[in-house]
């Protein structure tokens, strides 16, 4: 049987769990929280609580997705368990990291050939994660993705309860990508493995931000957020680093390599589903 261990079962992973267990996957998860762990359960993926002896679950993982964030010493799970690691002998390895080590590129197109130039401190982390887990000598592949959004991850209560602001930076667009389209693209990975290949997963569309709310307003029937000049807007500290940098990113690799095929090629096609299906 294969077997997924899921490192730092989050969102993402959840989503590709999604796909894996009616396929007859079982899927063995880490959390850190109890309560996580029902609901875990409830989605058929098999909790294990972390930090604890992953030895275990690592001898009967086929394959491996790590969703953890890093801190200033990198991985966490590889400054615990790099050892275990490498003795599990998985056939597949999978690194989930951001297009944030990119850095700014003034509005640009970076691709996976563009070197990293890592400006904010989580960004710093993850490359140096990245690093780590390729010096491992396990299958391992990076998957560098773009601003994540799907069920529960979208712009439309800000809209409806009138909170949203269409925050205007002259020249900033940013790329995202719907979680459907990261579970699809770790599929094609697994099917067709490549070690040592850093995949960006993104979309079509790299896009101005208050464009992917106009058009959200107009999908409700409701007017435009109001316009806020990125000079006076009221943003978190995590949210004013996002729009210190500004790229195009491309996702020819996952298309060329991977034979992917994206549900949701823009924010348009996406937003459409997420307020089909309720969200």
């Amino acid at each position: 049987m294969n077997t997924l261990l899921s490192l730092g079962h989050g969102y993402s992973a959840a989503a590709l769990s999604a796909r894996l267990i009616p396929l007859g996957w079982r899927v063995i998860g880490t959390t850190r929280n109890p309560a996580r762990a029902e609901a875990m359960r409830a989605a058929g993926v098999e909790p294990l609580l972390w930090p604890g002896d992953l030895t275990p679950a690592l001898r009967q993982a086929t394959h491996i997705l790590c969703s953890a964030a890093p801190d200033g010493s990198g991985d966490p799970f590889l400054q615990s368990d790099l050892a275990a690691l490498q003795a599990a002998g998985p056939t597949w390895v999978g690194y989930l990291s951001t297009t944030a080590v990119y850095g700014d590129h003034n509005g640009a197109w970076v691709d996976e050939t563009t070197p990293v130039t890592p400006q904010s401190a989580r960004a710093v982390q993850r490359v140096l994660a990245e690093r780590q887990w390729l010096a491992t000598g396990l299958p391992v592949h990076i998957f560098r993705l773009a601003g994540i959004y799907g069920p529960g991850r979208g712009p439309f209560e800000k809209v409806r309860d009138g909170t949203a602001r269409r925050v205007i930076k002259p020249g900033q667009v940013f790329s995202r990508i719907h979680v459907d389209d990261i579970a699809e693209t770790l599929l094609a990975s697994m099917t067709n493995p490549n070690p040592g290949t850093i995949y960006n997963v993104c979309d079509d569309d790299p896009a101005p931000p208050e464009d992917v709310l106009a058009h959200a307003a107009a999908l409700l029937g409701l007017p435009e957020p109001p316009a806020v000049p990125y000079e006076q807007a009221e943003m978190s500290p995590m949210a004013r680093s996002f729009y210190g940098e500004s790229k195009k990113v491309s996702n020819r690799r996952i298309r060329s390599d991977l034979g992917v095929t994206l549900h949701y090629p823009t924010y348009r096609e996406g937003l459409a589903a997420l307020l089909q299906q309720g969200h």
